[in-house]
């Protein structure tokens, strides 16, 4: 079907495209079997090296542990980074210099900054503070070097979906007398964050996977290091390995499958909950005293476009 950003392929390119799926499937499979061929010579596919998945020790012992810390550190550090990096995006479209300038800096900081080496100052800061012990040190690390980064990316996004919104919206906001913390709160953002959606939840991801760099650096018991030890005990790093991915790849499936249902869930509730006044409610909320409207127009009223600045 045709629309303005697509045309329906002619005879030729439906041609062309067959082809080009072909070749794609022959490559693919000859990917796959050359992977294949190799594991099957150097011996990675006997049954004693994928044997110790099939028992409980395996998965009591070591991976559903270091999935559920994978999943702590992530999930603190979403329910941190999520506002914060709202606060951080709205701050950076402040009317006031003296908040937009010094929140720039700070963001563009710790965009430049990687989450590796934030979680590395973390883990040495707490240790010179001595306010947290050493078994919950690498914890706060992580969870502190995933939202400082994540924050900071996350308020570009939000940033970025405020400033795609059409100007009409905020200028029909200001005409109704909405206060600028109310025309953000109820209009912008909520749009923002339905249309920024697919991007915010990449970002979550991302989060979920770079838990395992506190794994690499600050021992941090979680499902990549966890995995690690396995195959240590076992010798079957390249299957441990093969497990952890396809544990990584179901989790972020999930996610990505909850947010998925989460935005087309929003975008059915802003369809449903547009109220539409009839003449005679709005010629009686418009009578005086009623108080219905949050401005009156005409010479007696105080409100319209700035009245509510």
């Amino acid at each position: 079907m045709s629309s303005v950003l697509y045309d329906t392929p002619g005879p030729r390119a439906r041609a062309r495209n067959l082809v080009l799926s072909v070749v794609f499937l022959v490559l693919l499979a000859l990917a796959l079997w050359w992977v294949w061929n190799t594991l099957d010579d150097k011996n990675q596919l006997e049954w004693e090296l994928w044997e110790p998945f099939t028992t409980s020790e395996a998965w009591t012992t070591y991976l559903l542990p270091g999935l559920g810390e994978t999943l702590k550190a992530a999930g603190l550090s979403m329910l941190i980074a999520l506002p914060l990096g709202a606060a951080l995006g709205i701050a950076r479209l402040s009317d006031h210099r003296w908040i937009r300038v010094p929140v720039s800096v700070v963001v563009e900081f710790l965009r430049a900054v990687p989450v590796l080496l934030m979680m590395v100052f973390a883990n040495q800061l707490y240790a010179n503070a001595g306010t947290v012990s050493s078994e919950d040190r690498p914890l706060y690390a992580v969870v502190t070097g995933l939202v400082l980064y994540n924050a900071s990316v996350l308020a570009e996004i939000v940033r970025a979906g405020i400033l795609a919104l059409p100007k009409g919206q905020t200028e029909a906001a200001n005409a109704i007398g909405l206060r600028k913390s109310q025309v953000m709160r109820s209009i912008l953002l909520p749009q923002a964050v339905t249309a920024m959606l697919p991007a915010i939840v990449s970002q979550l991801v991302v989060i979920v996977k770079d838990t395992a760099l506190g794994g690499a650096m600050l021992t941090f018991p979680e499902l990549l290091g966890e995995g690690k030890t396995l195959a240590s005990n076992y010798t079957n790093i390249v299957q441990a390995l093969v497990v952890v991915a396809v544990i990584f790849i179901i989790v972020n499936l999930i996610l990505t499958t909850f947010a998925s249902w989460l935005e087309k869930f929003l975008r059915r509730s802003k369809r449903s909950t547009g109220a539409v006044l009839g003449v005679s409610a709005a010629e009686k909320a418009d009578e005086p005293g009623t108080g219905n409207f949050p401005f009156k127009t005409g010479e007696g009223g105080g409100g319209g476009v700035g009245g509510g600045f």
